[in-house]
């Protein structure tokens, strides 16, 4: 059997994974690993979901001295959940470790950020906008960092930091080791990559994911004017003991959610709107089961990975099929089984066919019982598997 110490990572580390019940490497870290610890540039093209988080982050502790107090290795992300959901999992594997970390993004307080980075940081993970803010800010020293990772590239690209990221970068030694982690491989981040990198070797781990072959897909054909009592209707039918809703924009997220609330729905909402506390304080909740429904744009609910989503539901057909497979890969997590609904009204016809010829595959169109007036929930009792009334 592969494990992580026959690809060369430290018994210690190993040790840290296991008490994580994480033994067995992922295709994305039998390849990226071993390549990192060798010192190559690597670009690895590989989804949320394939471990790719652990192929960059147990490599680059490998590296880490401790005894230097200045900032050795920078992780750039494109949102804040992802900087801080990395945190979190390097926090984990560094505890009892004389080893400091630091999440820098945007919604925090600058001068305590200032005052955190002043305390021998070893690792920062940043968002592209307020790491370049305390890059001009005099406040963040990349001139010794020996490895970087940009992670979801594509992402930062397609959000507008292509000019953030390559000014971050410019920060760094020439010597660095980097990594590039992306989903797609479109042409800005194969210029990125070749203006950047030396010599990378290139990984590629296939789309056809384990978890998405787990995961039950519907179609729910309906009109606008019923998509809403359509999806109530599939939620009291499915019974999700954690379901993320995806809307196209911030304004139908928040128009859904205080709708739903009112029908009686346990439901919040995710979007960049909101301010960082909030976010974080809905992250929470949902993360603890208290909350049973979660309404987000796609970039809100970019690298979110949250143990036990059962149902994903695409209130608003997902534009490309790059952004449907990252939707439903919220579940399904694990090896666990999940199920996504997507629901399509006669306006969304080209982009379902597109969707289901990209997919290579007809989805199952599954129909829903519709009555001549809204569904209204009646209150139910609290229990972490009713995902309606609190």
């Amino acid at each position: 059997m592969n494990t992580f110490i026959n690809l060369g990572i430290n018994e210690r580390w190993a040790k840290k994974l296991s008490d994580q019940s994480v033994t067995e490497p992922t295709p994305i870290q039998q390849e990226a690993i071993p390549l990192l610890l060798d010192g190559n540039d690597v670009i690895a093209q590989a989804k949320t979901g394939t471990g790719k988080t652990f192929a960059f982050l147990l490599p680059m502790l490998e590296k880490i001295d401790t005894e230097k107090s200045f900032i050795q290795a920078l992780i750039v992300t494109p949102t804040r959940e992802l900087a801080l959901q990395i945190t979190n999992e390097l926090q984990q594997l560094t505890k009892e470790e004389d080893l400091n970390v630091l999440a820098v993004y945007g919604g925090q307080d600058v001068d305590q950020q200032i005052k955190r980075l002043n305390q021998h940081i070893h690792i920062v993970v940043g968002t592209p906008g307020r790491l370049l803010d305390h890059i001009r800010r005099g406040t963040v020293d990349l001139t010794d960092v020996t490895t970087l990772i940009l992670d979801e590239a594509d992402q930062m690209l397609h959000i507008g930091f292509l000019d953030e990221v390559e000014s971050i970068i410019r920060e760094t030694p020439f010597t660095r080791q980097t990594a590039l982690f992306s989903a797609t491989m479109p042409k800005e981040v194969r210029q990125l990559a070749k203006r950047y990198m030396r010599e990378p070797r290139s990984i590629q781990v296939q789309s056809k994911e384990m978890t998405v072959e787990k995961i039950s897909q519907y179609v729910i054909e309906t009109t606008d004017r019923r998509k809403q009592q359509a999806l109530c209707q599939t939620i009291d039918e499915a019974q999700p003991f954690l379901g993320i809703i995806f809307c196209r924009t911030k304004r139908r997220v928040s128009k859904l959610c205080d709708e739903m609330k009112a029908k009686g729905y346990n439901i919040d909402e995710l979007h960049g709107d909101l301010s960082q506390a909030k976010r974080e304080r809905v992250m929470k909740r949902f993360r603890d089961c208290e909350l049973h429904l979660l309404a987000a744009t796609d970039v809100a609910a970019r690298g979110l990975d949250v143990e036990g989503v059962t149902h994903v539901f695409n209130y608003d057909i997902p534009q490309d099929v790059e952004s449907y497979v990252h939707r439903i890969g919220r579940t399904g997590r694990a090896g666990e089984e999940g199920a996504a609904y997507t629901f399509a009204a006669l306006k969304d016809k080209d982009l379902l066919n597109a969707l289901e010829k990209g997919l290579g595959r007809k989805l199952e169109r599954k129909e829903v019982e519709l009555g001549d007036l809204p569904v209204v929930k009646n209150s139910r009792s609290s229990s972490k598997k009713n995902h309606r009334r609190k």
